[in-house]
């Protein structure tokens, strides 16, 4: 069936969880002989109640117990299914006295005990034949005025299973109980349950046989409700189901603590066994650590005398080394003049080549400032000199040559055998003037020349009649006194402008076939500075 499967397949639980401590009234009843006992619920249920009547019959004690508002106990967990009355002496035995079955929330429990002192307890149980009872306490007994009067109060200490004990976090509770037919008498949850919570007690590893026969039960009991038999046999069969699968749980929580006993028996005998062997090898270390101080105390012996003997060793030294410190001393101090006298000479050294290192930059900035002016002179020049061949260029055809710009004019500028200038040669030769005078410290050198037409004689009076017509005209637009104020020297040389017969060029007169003469003017460069007679 689907519990017994669902039981089958519940994970065992390593170890259970820890008990709890709890403590309650007990009453002396052999005293007190009949008594009424007032039940009250805990934090756990308050609105619960009940009242037992409890007779003491001399070798035995009845007990009859009513209570009230209980809720069902699957509300602490389905793994509780039923309430379960006990019976607690004052050395902390809990008897189960019986199961409280409820119905609409009201349940009665008769019983007989064998204890004549206890206190009373109800707690919620996965079924009713528990043995030991579980920590959700639900009420306990209390005493009024009357029952005071009657009894001696005892306090009752007793121990609880944890909650954990009957459920297990990787358990199926629901199915493991209920399968699928809610409508199963309660007993028959109870036979599931139980054998639910053997399995979790290891019982199938501690208690196998007695684990198997509980299956072999549950399974009868399960065949019988199966057949819709009376509730009567289903409830028997369920209720040996229960207290077969108790004493399996209980056998293997008693192997399961006998085997952690004797584990912890076995832990403690290694434990004691290594403490043993400890204190033998601390025993031979202390032996060893003995040896050891008694050779360190031999060896520190040796290492005094021989540190004696050094000390006397270095005292003589330490004398040695004085003596050598004071020599050492005055030849640091003839070191130390002679060194001054050195640094003296090396100071001075120093100053006179830095003074010559001074003079010497100073020469190469002088050279370097004259080499400067030089070169933006040369610029200057060149500047000038292309700027006034430019001038000319732009009046009369001009070139450059060695001996300075020459300008061409290769217009006629005269009438056949005349040395009368033309209008148009005049114009020119006034353009010619004002650029000559916009640059003062010129030299020009006219030439005259004529064709071939007439003799030799007569054309040489004619070209230096021409060259001075030519002359004669710059003068008269200021060339002259250009060079009179510059300079006497060079007012010399402007009014010898040579006549083409007194200085004849370096080859014969060009001839044409032209029956007219051109002279050229001939501007050497760079004119020559300005010089003052003394």
């Amino acid at each position: 069936m689907l519990a017994a499967s669902a039981l089958g397949q519940a994970p065992p639980s390593a170890s259970p969880a820890k008990s709890v401590s709890r403590t309650t009234k007990a009453v002396n009843y052999r005293r007190a002989g009949a008594a009424k006992v007032d039940f009250q619920g805990t934090e756990l249920m308050q609105q619960a109640s009940g009242e037992a009547r409890v007779q003491n019959k001399g070798s035995r004690t009845e007990i009859d117990a009513k209570f009230l508002g209980l809720d069902e106990a699957t509300k602490f967990g389905l793994e509780y299914l039923t309430y379960v009355l006990w019976a607690v002496s004052p050395g902390g035995r809990a008897v189960n006295l019986g199961e409280v079955v409820l119905k609409n929330g009201a349940g009665e429990v008769k019983a007989i005990s064998d204890m004549q002192t206890f206190g009373m307890i109800v707690t919620a149980e996965p079924y009713f034949s528990v043995t030991q009872p579980g920590n959700t306490v639900v009420l306990e007994n209390v005493f009024g005025p009357a029952t005071l009067g009657k009894v001696e109060n005892i306090d009752a200490s007793y121990e609880l299973l944890g909650r954990g004990i009957y459920s297990s976090s990787n358990t199926k509770i629901e199915n493991a109980i209920f399968g699928i037919d809610r409508k199963t008498p309660l007993e028959l949850f109870e036979a599931r349950n139980s054998l639910r919570i053997a399995h979790i007690a290891l019982a199938d590893k501690y208690a196998a046989s007695t684990l198997a026969k509980a299956e072999q039960q549950l399974k009868n009991a399960e065949d019988i409700y199966a057949r819709k038999s009376d509730k009567k046999s289903v409830i028997a069969a369920a209720r040996e189901v229960v207290e077969t699968a108790e004493e399996a749980r209980v056998m293997a929580v008693k192997q399961k603590a006998e085997e952690d006993a004797n584990g912890k028996i076995a832990a403690d005998k290694k434990a004691a066994e290594d403490r043993e062997a400890k204190a033998r090898a601390d025993a031979i270390a202390e032996v060893q650590r003995r040896k050891d101080a008694e050779l360190a105390r031999q060896q520190a012996e040796t290492a005094k005398a021989e540190a004696l003997r050094m000390q006397q060793e270095a005292q003589q030294a330490a004398a040695e080394a004085a003596r050598q410190k004071a020599e050492a001393e005055k030849a640091s101090a003839a070191a130390i003049l002679q060194q001054h006298a050195a640094q003296a000479a090396a100071d001075q050294a120093a100053k006179d080549r830095a003074s010559a290192q001074a003079q010497q930059r100073a020469a190469e900035a002088e050279t370097e400032k004259a080499r400067q002016a030089a070169a933006q002179a040369e610029a200057e020049k060149a500047q000038l000199r292309a700027q006034l061949l430019s001038q000319l260029n732009s009046i009369l055809q001009t070139r450059d040559s060695a001996r300075g710009l020459i300008v061409n004019m290769s217009d006629v500028l005269f009438d056949t055998g005349s040395y009368t200038l033309k209008p148009g040669a005049r114009e020119k030769l006034a353009k010619i003037s004002g650029i000559v005078l916009a640059h003062p410290g010129l030299s020009l050198q006219i030439e005259g020349h004529t064709d071939s037409v007439g003799g030799d004689e007569f054309n040489q009076q004619l070209s230096e009649r021409r060259a001075d017509s030519v002359r004669d005209f710059l003068a008269e637009q200021g060339v002259a006194p250009v060079f009179h104020y510059r300079s006497r020297l060079r007012q010399d040389a402007a009014c010898r402008l040579q006549r083409h017969a007194r200085r004849p060029p370096a080859q014969p007169p060009r001839r044409t076939s032209s029956s007219t003469a051109t002279p050229s003017a001939t501007l050497p460069w760079p004119p020559p500075l300005p010089r003052h007679d003394k």
